[in-house]
């Protein structure tokens, strides 16, 4: 009867949780119009917080401080988008030379795909066939899904600034609100919580921008060295896909390598853009991001994984942008909440210690589950003599041997039998 006494508020208390959190995403899946241009608002909010009070320092008054950080950051995305939409139009001019020779690396690949595998080329063409009636069958889907995210766009693009301002103009508003509500709670854990969300949040958001930079820089030197043309915009393109997590770079390398496909003699150089590509992946995610960011926001990979999979089926590609800043803030959270210190910590980078060849031993020593082992010492002597130079000094070595270092799960002797083993050596 004790036992269930003492189990039965724990499953309660851990139901009540698993209820709260499904009705919480529930809540998020359903709220997703507002929700969404809500969180990028609080990101941009955060990135412009440094500015904002930089023109508060020159007498500008909190609100036109708000509203001219507001428009820096409109101008910036105006910049990146005209920059993108102007390049584009510059490709467009070529799109019947590239047209032309897409056709032809097609007529190639038809061939090729005959002489191997014996498949007809009428057989190809009416799988194509089927495969553009399908496609045609679904424009209507295709059609109303595209019009419903350009609306979200619209919306979105209205929206956000309209939010990030007042979240500027009433910050300190909202930072008693959260005094207000947390009264239980110790002010300056409060204050600490929300200064740390703020840290994490906005080393993300700036290591972010500087890592896009240089991976942006050594794109555009990759394709330049292959004599790719337009290396700005594609190096550039594939820099800002980075906003997607683990993906963007590979996503970002497949239309540099279908131009290159296109314009050039040799297929090898595509698969140079796509190697190219992903040698700067690997370079950013372990050399370039770890070095700049550093453990400033403290997520390990497996987490941001299962992050990034559940925000793109919460908010799909929003989702998979907002995944890891709002995982960063979930942690610091958890990590301020007694009772959610251990998830925190499961979502946090693992120590030195847990990733030790012995890790096993030193963990179960550290929570008692096996009692340290006592140190028995063994030590194992040489001593060299030279008897051809008597006058020679003797040289001895000895080596000190910790038998709980080699296992130290095996029991010790007891001590006569320690002291018999000593005086065998």
């Amino acid at each position: 009867m004790e036992n269930n006494s003492k189990k039965f508020p724990y499953a309660l208390d851990l139901a009540a949780s698993l209820l709260a959190m499904a009705l919480l995403l529930g809540f998020m899946y359903a709220t997703e119009t507002v929700l969404v241009p809500l969180l990028f608002a609080i990101l941009i909010a955060i990135s412009l917080y440094p500015m904002a009070r930089l023109f508060e320092r020159l007498r500008l008054g909190k609100a036109t401080a708000a509203i001219l950080s507001v428009i820096v950051a409109i101008a910036v995305l105006y910049v990146i988008g005209w920059f993108i939409v102007h390049q584009s139009i510059i490709i467009g001019k070529d799109a019947t030379a590239i047209t032309d020779k897409v056709m032809s690396v097609l007529e190639r690949a038809q061939r090729w795909t005959e002489e191997s595998f014996g498949i007809q080329r009428s057989a190809l063409m009416d799988q194509l066939r089927d495969q553009g009636n399908k496609m045609m069958s679904n424009a209507g889907m295709m059609a109303s899904a595209t019009f419903g995210s350009i609306g979200n766009i619209l919306a979105g693009a209205v929206l956000v600034p309209l939010f990030a301002f007042f979240l500027l103009y009433y910050r300190d508003f909202f930072r008693e609100f959260f005094f207000k509500a947390f009264k239980s709670v110790p002010q300056s854990k409060v204050h600490e919580t929300l200064n740390k969300i703020y840290y994490v949040v906005q080393s993300y958001l700036l290591g972010l921008v500087t890592v896009m930079g240089i991976v942006a820089i050594l794109n555009t030197v990759g394709l330049m060295v292959m004599g790719i043309e337009y290396a700005w915009f594609f190096g550039t393109l594939a820099s800002l896909l980075m906003l997607l997590p683990y993906i963007g770079i590979a996503i970002g390398s497949i239309l540099p390598a279908l131009f290159a496909l296109a314009v050039k003699d040799s297929a090898w150089y595509a698969v140079g853009v796509i190697a190219w590509f992903q040698v700067v992946q690997f370079l950013e995610g372990n050399v370039i991001t770890p070095n700049i960011v550093g453990s400033k926001v403290s997520i390990n990979p497996l987490m941001a994984i299962i992050a990034i999979l559940l925000g793109g089926m919460l908010f799909g590609l929003s989702g998979l942008i907002l995944a890891l800043p709002l995982t960063a803030t979930i942690k610091v959270i958890f990590d301020a909440i007694p009772s959610m210190q251990a998830f925190g910590f499961l979502i946090g980078e693992p120590e030195k210690e847990h990733l030790k060849i012995n890790a096993t031993q030193e963990l179960l020593i550290k929570w008692g589950v096996v009692r340290k082992p006592k140190m028995e010492k063994k030590v194992k002597i040489d001593v060299e003599i030279d008897s051809n130079n008597p006058t020679a000094p003797t040289k001895v070595h000895y080596k000190e041997i910790h038998e709980s270092e080699i296992n130290p799960y095996e029991e010790l002797p007891n001590k006569g039998e320690g002291k018999d083993a000593q005086d065998n050596d």
